[in-house]
């Protein structure tokens, strides 16, 4: 038995999931491999070949890492829990004329708690995974910060995790540089994952045509929503579109409308099935307004404000912003315009590196029209 416990590492086949197990098995854990399954691409009816998480080659990779190192892997198989919860809000956010954000939705309601429950089943005291951030406990309180890579940093979309599951949370690789990974798994013989290529789609849309997908899904969407209008923002038909499920929140390519200079798309109206269009500089919003909180570093913020830097979407580079929580929800109130603030996605207030909280963005708004 080893004196550091037993850990439930998530390893979904790639170089870094499985340097955060083979990193845990050199310092002394007692290391238990799982693999989980969560789409089988086959179903949906894309066109392109199944690649990433949940194809075989990336489970007999994980598999193969734990047999050379001497310790179990296991595979999960979670399609039914996944495709219930986190595909059917893939496509009810959108038919809402929301933006989801899966990645955010399957770390923090899917798949910790699957691991927490294995892990209680398999008597591991940790579970770990390979994502690019840091954990401590500061004030009775567990806190995400960054991962030391900047370009490779995943606090982003760690933001829901409960206190209780970070308590048992580790994040091997959160002190590490990307090069240093590799350099890593080169020195151990890994030749492979080195040179295996990362993927960086949604995992049951690999083609990254979520029109498609949407398609696929629910027979005769494509007529229902057919038709409707562009609008500016005074209400000026400009055009028709072909649904308003089929277009997000700064979207500018692809819209097929020329009026002389560059638009985007700055609101969905679901209801009446129009799309209204802005030129870049009527896009930005300075405020918005944000649900469903889960806040790390402090238990609330009732009754004080604090200056942030607020994060809309995982590769943004976050804009300073005074936050104030109302009730259940948090104001914030952005000290320069920010384009494209699209409601569905998650928004993570930060204190220099430390995730404060975060939740999901329901309304966007200028301070000078509020």
């Amino acid at each position: 038995m080893s004196t550091k416990g037993r850990v439930l590492v998530a390893m979904s086949g790639g170089i870094d999931s499985s340097v955060a197990a083979v990193m845990l098995h050199e310092e002394g854990y007692e290391v238990v491999g799982m693999t989980m399954k969560t789409w089988d691409y086959a179903s949906s009816g894309g066109t392109k070949k199944e690649t990433g998480c949940c194809s075989l080659d990336s489970i007999n990779d994980a598999r193969d890492i734990a047999v050379k190192l001497g310790f179990p892997h296991y595979i999960l198989d979670i399609r039914e829990e996944f495709g219930d919860y986190v595909i059917n809000h893939f496509t009810d956010e959108y038919l809402a004329g929301r933006t989801p954000n899966p990645c955010v939705l399957c770390n923090t309601h899917i798949k910790w708690d699957a691991l927490l429950r294995r892990a209680d089943k398999l008597g591991c005291e940790f579970i770990a995974t390979g994502h690019y951030a840091n954990i401590r406990k500061e004030n009775e309180r567990y806190v995400i910060s960054k991962g030391l890579d900047e370009n490779k940093d995943q606090s982003y979309a760690l933001w829901g995790i409960s206190q209780e599951s970070l308590s048992r949370t580790k994040f091997p690789l959160g002190h590490l540089k990307k090069t240093e990974i590799r350099a890593f798994a080169q020195e151990r013989g890994f030749v492979d994952l080195v040179n295996k290529s990362e993927s960086y789609e949604i995992c049951f849309v690999p083609d990254n045509d979520y029109r498609g997908f949407l398609k696929r899904r629910i027979p005769g969407l494509e007529d229902s929503v057919r038709g409707g209008e562009f609008v500016l923002e005074d209400g000026t038909i400009v055009g028709k579109h072909e649904g308003y499920p089929f277009y997000t929140i700064g979207q500018r390519k692809g819209l097929g409308i020329a009026l002389g200079y560059p638009v985007f798309v700055s609101e969905i109206q679901k209801d009446k099935n129009r799309v209204v269009l802005s030129s870049l500089e009527k896009l930005a919003k300075d405020g918005m307004m944000v649900k469903k909180l889960n806040m790390l570093k402090y238990p609330d913020l009732i009754g004080r404000k604090l200056e942030t830097v607020t994060k809309v979407r995982y590769n943004d580079g976050g804009t300073p912003a005074l936050i104030e929580q109302i009730g259940d929800e948090m104001k914030v109130l952005f000290h320069q315009g920010v384009t494209a603030i699209a409601p569905g996605q998650a928004a993570v207030f930060y204190e220099g590196n430390d995730v404060v909280g975060g939740g999901w963005i329901t309304s966007s708004f200028r301070q000078n029209n509020e």
